[in-house]
């Protein structure tokens, strides 16, 4: 197996806020085999030099859109599925440089996206690992239903099914053959729409979303594959319905309270809060393509956000990193960094992007962290995030190396690298 031994690096020991100095890690296959201050056997390895600089693990944002290319979803209604792809080939490769090596897509990505990534070995396609939902289920009307308001309500079978990558159905059998139909496609878990929304235009917030029969006929169907459901949702009713039907992770809820925060903390089920991407609508929206239904609503779950942060933090739930942003704000990405440590330690706003956002995902001590027998996603970065998180923003300029599967990705170093020692390769 190719052998990698990094050298000369500082590990954050991110579940306890401690930053270990001059360490070595031993990749092999792919996979952490050792990360240790003693002095490893190099024969026969390649070596890479950090420089003094801080190993991470790559970074997981657990809700993207990585096919919405507009701001203005209903505008992706009728781009064909090669153009959606190709137009996502550059978020993903920017994503992958900003450090998030894992991504959970929440609706819009599908099977055929996800393995095209896998397969890039060659390099031909650059992109974080994908957890990808296909298009998210819908009722009619609600969040994900993107049909103009009119008189003759345009059908369904007419091409409204993949309006914006959602999927409007209605109905325990309808879902429940919908749910099925998605896992057969590729699926890795199940997004719902549980509230109204920002992006669709006839929906207010505080609607509800699928029924309590529904809800627990699709998290049935999701626990029959072992898998889950995550839910979009900002209001309390809306959260309150969802978990207690079994979701297992609420998205955005801006408008939490400290009641459903605790039910939610004793259901055992995660928070993705996106606060970045109601900042990049209050800038941009409009002028980026959002409807203006849409852009009136914006203001009150925006204003809501560090709120909703320091509700789930006083009430123990788990919060995932999420950022769900939208055309030209994809960029804006790692800013969410910044917006969680308003409320959260830097110690926290770390784990969210790691150690809980593989534990989300059901990949705890494959993802988002440094010990063995973990998959060899790693940053090498500038800085010490511990102290300032600013190392990790922008467009990943803090980050000299991206590494992916034990595979390098993104190399920003400049000067050279020291030479091999007898019987070694160099990196």
């Amino acid at each position: 197996m190719d052998r990698l031994l990094i050298q000369n690096v500082h590990v954050p020991d991110l579940r306890r806020g401690t930053r270990r100095a001059h360490h070595q890690v031993l990749v092999e296959g792919g996979v952490i085999r050792a990360v240790t201050d003693e002095a490893l056997p190099a024969a026969g390895a390649r070596v890479l030099d950090g420089g003094g600089r801080t190993l991470l693990p790559g970074l997981i944002d657990c809700h993207a859109h990585v096919t919405f290319s507009q701001t203005n979803l209903a505008l992706l209604a009728d781009m064909p599925q090669t153009t959606l792809v190709l137009r996502a080939l550059p978020i993903l490769r920017g994503m992958l440089g900003r450090g998030f090596t894992t991504v959970r897509d929440a609706g819009g990505a599908d099977w055929a996206l996800k393995q095209a990534i896998d397969d890039g070995l060659d390099g031909s396609v650059l992109g974080p690992r994908l957890f990808v939902s296909g298009p998210a289920l819908s009722p009619t009307g609600g969040h994900g239903d993107f049909r103009p308001r009119s008189d003759r309500l345009r059908p369904l079978g007419c091409g409204c099914q993949r309006l914006a990558s959602t999927r409007v159905v209605d109905g325990v059998d309808g879902v429940r053959r919908a749910v099925r139909e998605l896992l057969q496609m590729g699926a890795d878990q199940i997004k719902i729409m549980s509230s109204g929304g920002v992006a669709s235009p006839t929906d207010p917030i505080d609607a509800l979303g699928y029924s309590v029969e529904e809800t627990r006929a699709i998290v049935d169907e999701a626990a029959a594959r072992h898998t889950y459901v995550l839910a979009h949702a900002y209001t309390p009713a809306a959260i309150r319905r969802a978990v207690d039907c079994g979701v297992r992770s609420i998205e955005h809820g801006n408008l939490i309270d400290a009641p459903t925060a605790d039910r939610m903390a004793e259901r055992g089920a995660w928070a993705v809060p996106t606060l970045i991407t109601y900042e990049a609508l209050a800038q941009g929206g409009v002028r980026l393509g959002l409807g203006a239904d849409s852009a009136a609503k914006i203001e009150r779950v925006r204003a809501a956000g560090l709120r909703s942060l320091a509700i789930f933090k006083a009430a123990g739930v788990k919060m995932a990193l999420g950022t769900d942003l939208l055309g030209g704000s994809h960029g804006l990405q790692s800013e969410e960094l910044l917006i969680r440590a308003q409320v959260q330690s830097n110690l926290e706003v770390l784990q969210s992007a790691t150690l809980i956002g593989a534990e989300l995902l059901g990949q705890a001590g494959q993802l988002g962290e440094v010990s063995p027998g973990a998959r060899a996603d790693l940053l090498l970065v500038d800085g010490d995030p511990l102290q300032d998180l600013r190392c990790l923003t922008g467009q990943g300029e803090g980050i000299a190396l991206v590494m992916q599967a034990g595979r390098i990705v993104i190399d920003r170093r400049s000067g050279p690298t020291r030479p091999p020692t007898e019987g070694q390769s160099g990196l």
